[in-house]
């Protein structure tokens, strides 16, 4: 693998794969937390109106230059970033990359496309809302971060999104998409010192004479805002009425963030022991496979440049809730009063080593954590290292861990009822 930066800032990283098809990524780092000053759901609205036009082809054009040559154009947003990326034949890389210059660099965002992308917006809006379990994950988050940017909702709301403006757009573009708050990764199997190349020709093509903004401090550098083992916002437990079939439950509290790597590491651990994906995971074990109170419950954990979120979530029959809560609550007990044995916590690492690899044995999901790790750490991590990392945790780093982050005077929740 081959990594550096160019010139103009821009981060890179290209790796070499055995496979005819070609993934290509650009991640920004502009994302639902830096929409002070906009309208709340711009930086999502952006992801879907940049596909529309650029000063040098149609919506029409972009829509089907790839689909031509059988590939994909996709995109996605997060509180803190936002990333279009490519899958092509190999020999089809290099328009693939060049689209993805061209839509970040040069795009016009036509009026009409505004207003029929708006109702569009709106409508995946309202679909979330009459999802409960997608619904009420939305609200806790901004219910915990309440008065912090990451608060914001990522879709917006109706009334925000009827407000944005072309203007609006062409200027969230001007002051966000700027070269040192981007990342470009490839993963194909053409020569790295031939992609390296490739790159530094569209930076040049792209950045060169553009009149951006300087990037500020905060663009870099957004560590250590809150600490997960201090609980500066306010408490709740709210249970609101939906008239749903099933009642929905967020469990959660603030979690280590993405530089506290030991403590992030051990949490990623508990959470894949207590409620992860697989059918032996505690939760999923005792409430669905033993007792049938649930068809899922999962733990999360995502993390960001200042804190993190760790919760529990579910969807069971009304009647069974109670039971499901004192349940969970017996099982963290258990793991915050003593430390796994070795021989346990030997099973988990080796569980979580080989979700994490059969989940990265993929070119795009390669390419995609490769933009993660240049803009969060500046560089990308080896196999290797994460695997040495992992197993570094120890049974007691996994039951502070547990300690810390569900202690009950630290914990939130909201039913939906």
């Amino acid at each position: 693998m081959i990594s550096g930066k160019a010139e103009c800032g821009l981060q890179y990283a290209v790796k070499r794969s055995g496979s005819a098809v070609g993934y290509c990524a650009l991640s920004i780092r502009c994302g639902t937390r830096d929409e002070e000053g906009f309208h709340n759901g711009i930086a999502h609205f952006v992801e879907h109106t940049i596909f529309k036009g650029t000063a040098r082809r149609s919506a029409a054009v972009i829509n089907g230059y790839l689909d031509r040559l059988g590939g994909e154009l996709n995109a996605f947003t997060t509180k803190e970033e936002i990333v279009f990326h490519a899958t092509v034949l190999k020999e089809d890389l290099g328009k693939a990359a060049a689209l993805l210059f061209e839509l970040a660099t040069c795009p016009t965002f036509p009026e009409h496309e505004i207003e029929v992308e708006k109702g569009v917006v709106i409508d995946e809006i309202q679909s979330y809302k009459d999802t409960p379990s997608e619904d009420i994950y939305d609200r806790f988050e901004e219910m915990i971060f309440k008065g912090h940017p990451l608060s914001g909702n990522i879709l917006g709301t109706p009334g925000s999104i009827k407000k944005i403006t072309r203007e609006e757009l062409l200027r969230f573009v001007k002051e966000k998409f700027v070269p040192c708050r981007m990342a470009f990764t490839i993963v194909a199997d053409i020569e790295e010192k031939r992609l390296e190349k490739e790159i530094l020709k569209l930076t040049d093509k792209h950045f060169n004479g553009i009149d951006s903004p300087p990037c500020s401090a905060d663009c870099n550098d957004r560590k250590g805002c809150w600490q997960y083992g201090v609980p500066q916002f306010e408490l709740f437990d709210k249970t609101l009425s939906k008239r749903n079939h099933q009642a929905n439950c967020v469990i959660g509290g603030l979690a280590p963030s993405l530089y506290q790597e030991r403590e992030r590491l051990a949490t990623v651990l508990l959470c894949n022991i207590l409620g992860g994906p697989a059918t032996n995971s505690i939760l999923n074990s005792v409430l669905r496979e033993k007792n049938g109170w649930v068809y899922g419950v999962e733990c999360g954990y995502i993390q960001f440049a200042d804190t993190g979120l760790a919760t529990i979530s579910l969807g069971c029959d009304k009647a069974n809730l109670d039971k499901c809560l004192a349940a969970i609550d017996k099982e963290i007990a258990k793991l915050q009063s003593e430390p796994m044995s070795e021989r346990k916590l030997k099973a988990a690492k080796k569980q979580l080593l080989g979700q994490l690899a059969i989940s990265s044995d993929n070119g795009e999901t390669q390419c995609l954590s490769m933009g993660k790790g240049l803009l969060a750490y500046g560089k990308v991590s080896s196999g290797k290292e994460n695997r040495s990392m992992v197993e570094g945790i120890t049974a007691e780093d996994v039951r502070e861990m547990a300690q810390k982050i569900f202690d009950r005077s630290r914990l939130s929740k909201l039913v939906y009822i």
